[in-house]
């Protein structure tokens, strides 16, 4: 896997991915910045949704639930001092779907972050307490 990152002007940059996705990046105003991006922190936080919700939708889909929706809220807490990491992480994942039964929300959820979400494993590795919960919606 590789990417690229170039710096524009301020506190803007682009971000490339191997596979040909650009994103940008931008700091607030009060930091040199225009506000026209997303946060570098942000774009971890997000990263981590969208490895996290690949998992549990694949899972879930392979097992043949009939999976409609599948939405992760994340929140997290940031220590005061520099660097401000992450130190907590919660994921809250809203499942929408036919005839879902919790238990298969609940495996899911529980694999993808014990076993196959690399994002979350690794910043837990590195000291992040990241936490799961999920609500079932029925279409």
């Amino acid at each position: 896997m590789e990417a690229k990152v170039k710096w524009v002007d301020g506190k803007m940059f682009v971000g490339e991915s191997g596979s040909g996705h650009a994103v940008v990046m931008d700091g607030p105003p009060d930091h040199g910045g225009r506000n026209i991006g997303i946060r570098p922190m942000e774009m971890l936080l997000i990263g981590l949704g969208g490895c996290s919700s690949f998992d549990v939708v694949d899972i879930l889909q392979k097992g043949r639930h009939d999976i409609t929706d599948c939405v992760a809220e994340l929140t997290a807490e940031r220590a005061d001092a520099i660097p401000a990491v992450f130190t907590k992480i919660h994921l809250h994942f809203v499942v929408t779907g036919r005839n879902l039964k919790e238990s298969a929300v609940e495996r899911a959820v529980n694999l993808s972050a014990e076993k196959y979400c690399s994002a979350s494993i690794m910043l837990a590795k590195g000291g992040v307490e990241i936490t799961h919960d999920f609500e079932v919606k029925e279409l």
